[in-house]
This record gives structure tokens, C-alpha cells and sequence, in this order.
């Protein structure tokens, strides 16, 4: 039995032996986890410490694939299911309300409903809106949806000509400014600082943005950028309000936390107030919206403002197999700078699949229908279409493959579109249901109906619903689309839970609706690689993959070529099993091949070489606690100096290598014996403690110890891979195996 707070241990039957999945592979309608320790269950050692890590700051750095929402949902929900925290005190922060929706949609599947998931803006706007009466006084402006017209009147008052495309351009360094509290004033030297690339002359933007401000004040209208503004306006000046938002929410969890910008994270710092009690996840080498304003500087600077946070590392990748998670890797090994240094090294957890597919065509159209031609037999074959995906990284790209997908009768559909539950046809299928709930016994059209399905199919017939898709593409087929998935979704809902009726199902998509947990539309994915974040697929063509496209021409500074790779490295890690990647040497039929492969692809594709040198590791998962009861500033770090081989005294770089503090090449002195014993008593620990023997020590590290055959616990600790938990857990029983003793029992009692 566990100790009376604790939580139980999980059973040898749990994550190492494959119940952990992908977190869109789980089940559609799950089973509500009967208690707290339930909700642990099928959790990895690194997701169960993140779970039960309820107390302090805690940072999660997380690979992609590797569950990070599982972590956090499963943290939350343990959290209320042990009376820990209280629902309606936590508040969950993401970046989309597609992620946001999810979140409450899994939280709800775990029992923890109630918990306030939402974006930033979203959670700002509520507070703003209630607050403002007692904050300003009388009614808060409008707000506006966009702000384009509003800079082309902008423009005009200040008598400069805009085009299209400038508007565009305008606007966006507007929005930079705003979430990296620039004023007008200061956005010369702060762009220049940021080394932006002005779309206009500097000082003509800071004018533009200036009336762009003085447009909003007399139509008395405000943007998005502008509900963060004002929210910590009256958080600074008003503390009685700042104090009545803390009182109500005193936990604080924020996902993709290398996407907060320098506005977000002063926003978050007056919800806190001057408490830690604060969880954050993220990868830095998913910062792909730095453009924006994002900066992972936040997440990767936590440890120094929280020097007792406990840090965990999520790498075991639930989603891609080895040979897609080889790929992603070998892409960050090339990379550069400070997200580089702080890169996750993925280790995949599935069965082998199938190599990545590197194709080159004469010509854009032709890589389309390519492209086209491969996705057409592999739904032949029996793959969902809405398990594969076209990504591409701009979205002037996508007509040529829309066109390339309908001329092969390849259903599709555009990521980015308006949400499921918004489109009209979905709205009016809704209340169609709604209707046929209440007064069903009265309708001709369920008359034959013997089951929940053939009801919903026979209702949603008299909204355009048909057994079989038209022909071609266009509205007529994406509304066709939308009604397909809602009869999918009411077999799936049907077979989760025989005898739910018309109504249950109705309950249920308004759930549904109010979370934005839409359900699965069958088609082609098209996206950008920007709006396929935080999305995977079966089966995923990454195209135009060429140099001048990927990276993107305009890219230019390392810090610009650095995030392209990123973002080449996030299509990447989409895919679960199948990965095509694409390039055209010219852009037209006829066109010259000038066109080479991305750089990226260096030494990756079949054929090529690299062009980079050896990049150092990665990291590894893990957990790191924190220095308890410490605030404040980080210890001062101890100086690195170079590892060297102590047999032949080179320099090494190698993680391995450096372990056992040797070249691979130099002889080994290591006891046979010793190691064998090692060996055996690792085992022993492992089956005792339910996890896999390299949780214990790894065999380099057995070998390191084999090798040193240490004394006592100082010549111990000096090995890599034995830190202080590990010396103080197994260090007396490793330095008694050492010293010769047969005895050593397994004395593992975590």
C-alpha cells in the first residue's frame, strides 16, 4: 500500500508494456477514470512525475509526440479527482481555441470538468468585460475581428499608398509591436534591435502605427493585441481587482509555453502575483512563431527564475516510428543556437515502419500530381483520407495541389477553414436533431428508423445528407463533408454506448460544440506547416522542399535559417508511420531546373552529404528537481571544463564516450565480472520497481562503474549518470557489489 498522499505505484502491466498511445489514438468516448489513482494509469515514469508534481513550479520540456497534453490533463485531473486543487481554481492557458477545446474535451473525459481552459486572449476578454465597469466605468469599446481596414484608413489619413500585400505587411509589425509593448515612438530602434526587416521605412510605420491608434480612439473600437494591453493596465493600477483574479485562480498551467511573448508573460506574471504555483510546457525547437513576438527565451529562462522548479523532459515519441523520429533528430543535429543547445533528443516508441520517400520532379504541377497520384492509391488501399496530409509552407501553394486532388476524385479539405461547429450546415443539422429529438414520435422520416444511426442518417438526409459523396469539389462537397461526419460520429457514438438515444446524442455534440471537440471530416488534409502544428496523420507529404522555399527566400539572418529548419522539423514530426517528401527543380513546365533540395535535407536524403559539422547531443528525458524553498536568483553554476579521454587524453564530444570517460576505440579495463554483477542486481531492481532496466543505469553507465570499481560515494558521484538521486537510492548497494559482497538485496522501496 502507498503511503498515506502518495500515489500508487503503477502496476508492471502499464506503460512499458504499450498502453501508453498517441494521444489521438485514444479512445473515442473513454470510460471516466473511477478514482485518482486511475487517472494515473497507462502515464510513462516521465508523465506520472509531471502529474504528481502539484506543488511549486514545474516546467515540462516536451518532444513533439511524447504526450504532452496527456501529461497535463492527467496532471489537472489528478489534481481534482485528489482533492488537491479545485476545479474552478485552475486556469489552463494555450495559444488556439482548436487546442483549448481539446483540452477541456480531455479533461471532461477524465472527470475533471469545470476547469477553465482557454486561450489567452480568450481568458483576458472575460476578465476585461467583467472588471470594466468597476476598472473604467461605462461600456468597453467594441472589439474588431480585423484590423486591416482599419490601417488602410490609417493610411490614408497619413496620405500613404498601401497595396494589398503592404497592408498585410503593415499590419503584422503593428501587432509585433503591440505584444512586445513597443510603442509608436520606440518602433525604429526596437525593430532595429530585433532586427526586423521594416516592410517601409521605419520611421513610416511608427506614423502609421501612431494613427492606426488615434482611428481606434475615435471610432472607440479595440483589437486583440489591445485586450492584453488593457488587461494588465488594470491588473497594474487596479490591485483590489489583481487580488479578486488571484483569489479565484490559484493554478496556472500554460502549454506551447516557447510561443508566449513578451505581453503574455507580463500578463501571467500579475496573475500570479508573487506565488509559484505554476506548471508550463514546451519545446524550443517548436518555436516556429518567433515573428509574431513569440520567444522561447521564457521557457528556456524558467529554471533561472525559479530555481526550485522541477524540471521534467518528455522524449519517449508515442507517434512517429523510429525511422520518422530518425529523421526529425538528424534535422535538429544540424541546427544552431540556443534552442539548438537546449534540444530534446526523441526515442521512439513504436514498431519499425517504413523509411522516409524522397522524390524529385521536373516541375511544380508535376510534384502535385505526384503527390495526388500516391494519396489516390493509398485510399484504395484502405487508408482514412483524413489520415493523410498535404503540407506545404506557404499558402499560395495550395491551389496547385486543390486542383492536383480534385482532378484524381481525392476528397479534401483546407486547414484553417472556418471551426466545425460555426459552418452553417453543421449549425442547421443541429437543430434539425435538436427537433427530431423532442418530436420524433411525430416524423415521417424516422418511421423506418430502427437505430440511433439510421435515425441521425434519415434527419441529416433532409439537410443534404446522401450514402454517397458528389462528384467534384467545392462548397457543395465540403458541406456534404460535414454532415458525413457528424452520421460517423453517431456510429461511433452508438457503439461506445448501446441503447443512447436521439437526445444523449444531441447532449453530446453540444458538449462538443462548447469545447470545439469537433469530430473527425473525411478528407485530405491541406495545410501550411504553420497551421499543422500540434496536428498528426498517418500518412504525411511534406512538398516543396526545396531551397528558396524551404528555407523561405526572405530568410536570411542565421536566427531566420534556424527557425525555417524548425519548421521543416515540425512538418516532420506529423507523421506517425508514412513520410513523402517532395521537391521540383523549376516552378513551370518548361521552366530551367534550377531548383536544388532544401539544405535541411543535407546529409538526411539518400546521396547526399552533409554541409554542416558534428552538432553536440541533445537532451535526455528525465527529471531534475529543484533547490526546495529557493527563490530568487539560480546558483551560480559550476564551471565546465572539456571531458578528455583518460587513456589517450583527447577531447570528447561523443555523450557516450564521455560516460565512460574513454575513446570507444581505446582499450577498456573494465571487471567482466563486476559488470555481470552489476547487471544481474540492476535487473533485480527493475523488476521490483516495475520499470525498464536503463532506468536504473544505463550500460554505459554500468560499464563506467565496472570500470573505475569505485571505493565510497565520491569516486561514485564522479561518474556521469549517477547523480545525487541515484547515489543516494542505489549507492550503498552498488559500492557493497563493488567491494566484492554477494549478499546485495534488492532494496528498492519507491
Amino acid at each position: 500500500m502507498p503511503a498515506c498522499g502518495q500515489p500508487a505505484l503503477p502496476s508492471r502491466a502499464t506503460w512499458q508494456h504499450g498502453r501508453v498511445t498517441a494521444a489521438t489514438h485514444s479512445t473515442l468516448f473513454p470510460q471516466v477514470p473511477d478514482s485518482a489513482d486511475a487517472v494515473l494509469e497507462g502515464l510513462d515514469p516521465e508523465q506520472r512525475e509531471v502529474a504528481t508534481a502539484l506543488h511549486g513550479p514545474v516546467c515540462v520540456l516536451a518532444g513533439a509526440g511524447t504526450g504532452k497534453t496527456r501529461a497535463i490533463t492527467h496532471r489537472i485531473a489528478y489534481g481534482v479527482r485528489a482533492g488537491i486543487l479545485h476545479p474552478s481554481s485552475v486556469l489552463a492557458v494555450t495559444f488556439t481555441n482548436r487546442a483549448a477545446g481539446e483540452m477541456r474535451g480531455r479533461l471532461r473525459q477524465l472527470g475533471a470538468a469545470g476547469v477553465q481552459a482557454r486561450t489567452f486572449h480568450s481568458a483576458a476578454l472575460r476578465q476585461l468585460q467583467y472588471f470594466w465597469p468597476k476598472a473604467v466605468g461605462g461600456s468597453m469599446p467594441r472589439l474588431v475581428d480585423r484590423k486591416i481596414q482599419l490601417v488602410a484608413d490609417a493610411a490614408a489619413a497619413c496620405r500613404i499608398r498601401l497595396d494589398r500585400g503592404e497592408l498585410r505587411d503593415v499590419t503584422a509589425e503593428i501587432e509585433w509591436s503591440k505584444v512586445t509593448q513597443t510603442v509608436p515612438a520606440d518602433y525604429a530602434p526596437a525593430a532595429a534591435k530585433a532586427g526586423r526587416e521594416s516592410p517601409r521605412d521605419p520611421a513610416e510605420i511608427a506614423q502609421l502605427y501612431a494613427a492606426y491608434e488615434d482611428v481606434k480612439r475615435e471610432r472607440s473600437v479595440i483589437d486583440f493585441e489591445d485586450v492584453l494591453l488593457l488587461t494588465v493596465a488594470v491588473l497594474q493600477d487596479r490591485h483590489d481587482i489583481a487580488e479578486q483574479i488571484r483569489a479565484q485562480y490559484q493554478h496556472f498551467v500554460v502549454d506551447e509555453y516557447q510561443d508566449v511573448s513578451p505581453l503574455q508573460q507580463r500578463l501571467l506574471e500579475l496573475w500570479l502575483g508573487e506565488r509559484d504555483s505554476l506548471c508550463v510546457v514546451g519545446d524550443a525547437s517548436q518555436t516556429i512563431y518567433s515573428f509574431t513576438g513569440a520567444t522561447p527565451d521564457h521557457l528556456l529562462d524558467f529554471r533561472t527564475r525559479h530555481p526550485g522548479a522541477t524540471v521534467v523532459k518528455l522524449v519517449r515519441d508515442y507517434r512517429s516510428t523510429p525511422q520518422v523520429v530518425h529523421l526529425a533528430n538528424g534535422l535538429l543535429a544540424q541546427a544552431r543556437g540556443r534552442a539548438a543547445d537546449h534540444r530534446l533528443e526523441l526515442v521512439s516508441q513504436r514498431a519499425a515502419g517504413p523509411e522516409p520517400v524522397y522524390t524529385e520532379y521536373t516541375d511544380e504541377p508535376a510534384e502535385a500530381e505526384g503527390a495526388a497520384r500516391r494519396i489516390r492509391e493509398l485510399i484504395d488501399s484502405g487508408v482514412p483520407a483524413s489520415e493523410i496530409a498535404v503540407l506545404f509552407r506557404t499558402n499560395a501553394q495550395s491551389e496547385t495541389y486543390e486542383q492536383a486532388l480534385a482532378d484524381a476524385a481525392v476528397p479534401y479539405q483546407l486547414r484553417g477553414a472556418e471551426r466545425f461547429f460555426d459552418r452553417p450546415e453543421v449549425r442547421k443539422a443541429g437543430i434539425a436533431l435538436r427537433g427530431a429529438a423532442r418530436f420524433g414520435g411525430n416524423d415521417s422520416l424516422l418511421d423506418d428508423a430502427v437505430d440511433l444511426p439510421s435515425q441521425v442518417r434519415a434527419v441529416l438526409s433532409g439537410e443534404g445528407w446522401t450514402p454517397q459523396p458528389p462528384a467534384g469539389s467545392g462548397a457543395v462537397r465540403e458541406r456534404w463533408e460535414s454532415l458525413a461526419a457528424l452520421v460517423n460520429l453517431a456510429q461511433d457514438f452508438a457503439a461506445a454506448k448501446p441503447g443512447a438515444t436521439l437526445a444523449d446524442l444531441v447532449a453530446e455534440l453540444d458538449e462538443r460544440a462548447n469545447a470545439q471537440h469537433a469530430p473527425t471530416v473525411q478528407g485530405v488534409t491541406l495545410a501550411s506547416l504553420h497551421s499543422a502544428k500540434g496536428l498528426e496523420w498517418d500518412v504525411v507529404f511534406l512538398v516543396g522542399v526545396a531551397e528558396g522555399m524551404m528555407p523561405i527566400t526572405y530568410a536570411k539572418t542565421d536566427e531566420q535559417i534556424e527557425e525555417e529548419r524548425r519548421l521543416l522539423y515540425v512538418g516532420v514530426t506529423r507523421a506517425r508511420e508514412h513520410l513523402h517528401v517532395s521537391w521540383a527543380l523549376s516552378r513551370s513546365p518548361g521552366g530551367r531546373p534550377n531548383r536544388r533540395p532544401s539544405r535541411f535535407l543535407d546529409g538526411l536524403r539518400p546521396g547526399s552529404t552533409t554541409t554542416t559539422g558534428r552538432a553536440t547531443a541533445g537532451g535526455v528525458g528525465g527529471i531534475e528537481r529543484g533547490i526546495p524553498g529557493t527563490r530568487g536568483s539560480a546558483p551560480r553554476r559550476a564551471q565546465r571544463v572539456p571531458a578528455r579521454c583518460r587513456v589517450c587524453g583527447r577531447t570528447l564530444t561523443d555523450p557516450g564516450e564521455m560516460k565512460l570517460m574513454r575513446c570507444d576505440d581505446c582499450p577498456s579495463d573494465m571487471n567482466e565480472g563486476l559488470y555481470e554483477r552489476l547487471r544481474e542486481w540492476r535487473a533485480d531492481q527493475a523488476r521490483s520497481s516495475g520499470q525498464p532496466a536503463f532506468c536504473v543505469f544505463t550500460d554505459r553507465t554500468l560499464m563506467a562503474i565496472a570500470e573505475s570499481a569505485p571505493d565510497d560515494e565520491r569516486e561514485l558521484a564522479r561518474i556521469p549518470g549517477v547523480g545525487m538521486r541515484k547515489l543516494t537510492r542505489y549507492g550503498a548497494d552498488v559500492l557493497a557489489i563493488c567491494a566484492g559482497q554477494s549478499d546485495v538485496e534488492s532494496t528498492d522501496q519507491d
